[in-house]
């Protein structure tokens, strides 16, 4: 590893534990476009939405419901849905992911936060939170020219924006999905952890070519501290 300068870090299943609430809100998607709960279709479609899980939602629905009108529909239902589920207050930060983030600002490294959410959302979890003045830049795919994970472009733009690294070697990728460890790999990043408290686990991490496996992302700091 060279000397990591900044840390892109997911939202939701890696510093945000949401309970599962991504599942709870595309049943309203699916039910807004006609999709019956319990039939084989429901059942296809909520396979596909937790192998995707870290990927923009909106190209996931457009996987799904095939047509711009209808995806964009879907995406709608999906992110009202999440987000009253967030004001109702069932979401909380992971276990020693703030004093992670803080520990890492503390140390001179720009922290930026990402999403596969659309920005409404994102900044609905960080007032739920009050995240907002946690860090001083957050990301979604509409900040990114519209592509979210497993494209490299968030990484990307959190590095031209904050000017905090010479080196995309300098960068550190960490995530709960193989989306998040792919988005990483293909930005160049130096340090790519995957993380055990969501989606995805040690397999789908290697596969993708996660540098680390890490139980959470409260490790990020020692794992950093043994960088320099």
């Amino acid at each position: 590893m060279t000397d990591v300068r900044l840390v892109v870090l997911d939202m939701a299943g890696t510093t945000v534990a949401d309970g599962g609430l991504v599942e709870r809100a595309f049943e309203a998607a699916a039910t807004a476009l006609g999709v019956e709960p319990g039939s084989a279709e429901h059942a296809e479609h909520l396979s596909y939405v937790r192998a995707t899980m870290g990927e923009s939602k909106i190209s996931v629905f457009r996987h799904l419901f095939g047509t711009e009108d209808r995806a964009r529909r879907a995406n709608t239902a999906f992110e009202k849905a999440y987000g009253d589920l967030v004001d109702g207050g069932l979401i909380a930060p992971v276990p020693g992911a703030r004093e992670a983030i803080e520990e890492l600002a503390g140390s001179g490294r720009s922290v930026v936060l990402t999403t596969g959410f659309a920005r409404v959302t994102q900044d609905a979890i960080l007032d739920a939170l009050g995240w907002r003045d946690l860090v001083p830049l957050t990301l979604c795919p509409a900040d990114a020219g519209g592509r979210g994970r497993p494209y490299p472009d968030m990484v990307l733009e959190a590095f031209v924006r904050t000017k905090a690294a010479e080196d995309v070697r300098q960068v550190a990728v960490a995530g709960d999905t193989s989306y998040d460890v792919l988005s990483g790999v293909r930005a160049g990043a130096g340090l790519i952890a995957g993380v055990r408290t969501g989606a995805h686990g040690d397999a789908e991490f290697r596969a993708a070519g996660a540098t680390h496996v890490l139980d959470s992302v409260a490790e990020l700091p020692a794992l950093l501290r043994a960088d320099r």
